[in-house]
């Protein structure tokens, strides 16, 4: 895909589901890929499986949550690449159904910080590099619970709105510096990342899904990992060069509801 080849690209939450398959699309295009997840395990595993595919990839371990780690992160693609032109801020929580008034404290801190708090604390970190390089795209994984309400994921949905208020303000900062930031806000989907995990794919398909729901997707099914990466590596690459501070709904035309 038009300029991602050779490029370098980092991937939070890439040790399963969205964020494995986006890390495989960048390394499948020809990008340098930084694995970066909570769990070590799982991380390794995407690093293998991009190695075997004969691409490259270096894994980082890695809480969103912590400032200093999430720079470690940035700091190991520019000593592993020497730069950083992609990234994928993606890692994300699900932590469960509930009324507004019956979600404790420490599970609504605790969301907060890793789905909006380390998608910031990424960007803080990313930015300084792209900016000195004059060029960079990022990509923030929303959800569909980020563009409407959602009964039972208040806390949920608020980080996810969140993250898109995060990505409009952060794009219009840069837009002429060089860098575009959109955001993907994925709809039910095909994975089986368990619910809280950090490292998870940041978006409500995270826990199991019940496939019974899907009477209120018009496409009638569920999506693949594979096509949310599709839509990154898009987002990324020179066909969306003009294209920054949108958050672009992958969700089977439930929006359109």
């Amino acid at each position: 895909m038009n300029g991602i080849s050779g490029k370098t690209a980092v991937v939070t939450g890439a040790g399963s589901g969205i964020g494995r398959a986006t890390a495989e699309r960048f390394a499948a295009e020809g990008a340098n890929v930084v694995v970066a997840d909570v769990v070590e395990e799982t991380g390794r595993e995407t690093v293998e499986s991009i190695e075997d595919d004969g691409g490259e990839a270096t894994f980082v371990e890695v809480d969103v949550s912590d400032t200093e780690s999430v720079e470690r992160m940035v700091d190991t693609a520019v000593e592993e690449y020497g730069g950083l032109d992609f990234a994928n801020n993606n890692a994300g929580i699900l932590t469960g159904f509930a009324g507004v008034t019956d979600i404790e404290e420490e599970q609504w801190d605790r969301l907060i910080d890793i789905n909006l708090k380390g998608v910031w604390a990424c960007m803080k970190a990313e930015l300084p590099v792209m900016e000195a390089q004059g060029s960079g795209a990022i990509v923030n994984t929303a959800s569909e619970a980020g563009l409407v309400g959602m009964g039972g994921l208040a806390s949920y949905s608020a980080s996810k709105h969140g993250v898109v208020g995060l990505t409009k303000t952060v794009a219009l900062e840069y837009a002429s510096r060089g860098i575009r930031v959109n955001a993907v806000a994925p709809g039910p989907t095909d994975t089986n990342i368990q619910s809280g995990m950090s490292g998870g794919s940041g978006d409500p398909s995270s826990m199991p899904f019940d496939t019974s729901a899907m009477v209120d997707v018009p496409m009638g099914r569920t999506a693949e990992p594979e096509e949310m990466a599709g839509v990154v590596a898009f987002l990324c690459s020179e066909d969306a060069s003009y294209v920054t501070g949108h958050t672009l709904p992958v969700d089977g035309g439930q929006a359109a509801d």
